[in-house]
């Protein structure tokens, strides 16, 4: 006799398989899939790993229709504010960088490999050619959301204001002179503050970054080239002050930081949302981020812990013109560290545990499918139950993965289309990594995990 587990099984693989939908060679070549993303304002493009070439590549292949075909003009990813425009100057031509790789190299801070890889150069240059007969105003830029680059973005503040205004430097170099006491280690600061052994720089940031919105609010009819520097610099100063408030936080508890740095990525899109708007006329964004961030957190377990997301939030503030599109994968390889700052290594990604999705999609014996989620009822019926789901970030830990990269979650209200591909590999770093380099990391599992 069939064992119920199994029955109800092969009952929702025999229910599932009506609603794949085959993916050609490329995803972006699947007409209905460009066609729903078209019709969103911000297209937010996922990856369950932060080190899969295929989610990487499909992503920026479908971008790339985005852009050409129907007038996607920013693309706004989960990486840090100052490093992200020097790739922005660069596909826009006013840039030094004599390739993408040398505009790709101020992301120094691990993990390297994240934008620093065969996928993202390539994308890179294909944006610069794509923008090379355009006038500014119809280019396509490139843009970071995230809030780690504290210093940077001090540095970055106070350069602009030495060209634009050195007796508003000094001012500005007075209140972040409150930093100078942390050798440039966020977290140090973070932690002296938090625990009250210094004072915070909260004032201080938050004054800054008052004059900024003055300066900005006062030269809005400055010359198209003139608003874009000072936006960069405002959007640094805002930085400033998120990440400030992020790092007195995250000792604090991770619900707490980790719901200022989404609510900082979403700022991040508001604030590029109306400075494009008044520069252009129209602004849609694809938006390249990890499922974690991209998918709706009110769906999982994040969601019960009283954390949210950009997924959530873009829902909350654009409604049906956000579209969360999910990736997944079963089986292959994949680049990860296996802590915090170490070297990457080219990792044998393990099976997909059973009662999981990834397991699930794998078992329908389609190499290749996507699932248009939104409005399907039958499928929001289908998946109404939680089950597993992983999530790979910049480490990955195949001794403990049930514990370190699984969340229950219901797909249907996490994303809008989820698009699964079997078998991966890992993302090629442009970095030289010996270990990755050294071929695949061998692992021996211990039973029961």
């Amino acid at each position: 006799m069939a064992h119920p587990s199994s029955t109800r099984q092969d009952r929702l693989l025999e229910q599932l398989r009506p609603h794949l939908r085959a993916l050609p060679e490329s995803v972006a070549d699947d007409e209905l899939l460009v066609e729903r993303l078209a019709g969103a304002k911000l297209a937010l493009l996922g990856e369950a790993s932060h080190g899969t070439h295929e989610f990487y590549a499909e992503r920026a292949w479908l971008t790339q229709r985005l852009i050409r075909d129907h007038g996607f003009n920013a693309v706004v990813v989960e990486a840090d504010w100052p490093d992200a425009w020097r790739v922005n100057r660069y596909v826009r031509w006013r840039s030094d960088d004599r390739g993408a790789e040398q505009a790709l190299s101020g992301f120094e801070r691990f993990p390297t490999w994240m934008w620093r890889n065969t996928v993202v150069r390539d994308f890179v240059e294909w944006l610069r050619e794509h923008n090379h007969a355009l006038p500014p105003s119809q280019q396509c830029g490139f843009y970071g959301m995230d809030l780690y680059s504290l210093y940077s973005s001090i540095r970055a503040v106070l350069d602009y204001l030495d060209r634009a205004d050195p007796e508003a430097a000094q001012r500005a170099r007075s209140r972040y002179a409150c930093f100078d006491h942390y050798g440039e280690d966020s977290q140090a600061y973070g932690y002296a503050a938090s625990f009250g052994m210094k004072s915070s720089c909260e004032d201080e940031v938050i004054q800054q970054l008052r004059e900024m919105n003055r300066r900005s609010a006062e030269m809005f009819a400055a010359s198209g080239e003139d608003r874009a520097d000072l936006f960069f610099a405002q959007q640094n100063a805002r930085l400033v002050r998120n990440a400030e408030e992020y790092y007195r936080t995250m000792f604090h508890g991770r619900v707490s930081s980790w719901n200022l740095r989404d609510s900082h990525m979403v700022e991040t899109l508001q604030a590029l949302e109306k400075h494009l708007e008044n520069l252009h006329g129209h602004v849609r964004m694809a938006v390249w981020a990890h499922n974690s961030h991209l998918g709706d957190a009110s769906a999982t377990e994040m969601g019960d812990i009283g954390e949210w997301n950009v997924g959530q939030l873009a829902r909350d503030r654009w409604g049906d013109d956000a579209m969360l599109v999910g990736f997944s994968t079963h089986s292959g390889t994949v680049t990860a560290a296996s802590e915090w700052d170490a070297a990457a290594e080219r990792k044998r990604v393990r099976p997909g545990l059973p009662g999981s999705y990834e397991d699930l999609f794998h078992q329908v014996g389609e190499a290749r499918f996507w699932l248009p989620l939104k409005g399907n009822a039958a499928l929001r019926d289908l998946l109404q139950e939680k089950m597993l789901q992983r999530a790979i970030g910049v480490i990955y830990q195949p001794r403990t993965e049930r514990q370190s990269h699984y969340f229950h979650t219901r797909l249907p209200a996490q994303f809008d289309a989820m698009i699964h591909i079997d078998h991966t590999r890992a993302l090629e770093p442009l970095v030289r990594e010996p270990l990755w380099h050294a071929g695949e990391a061998a692992e021996t599992y211990p039973s029961g995990l």
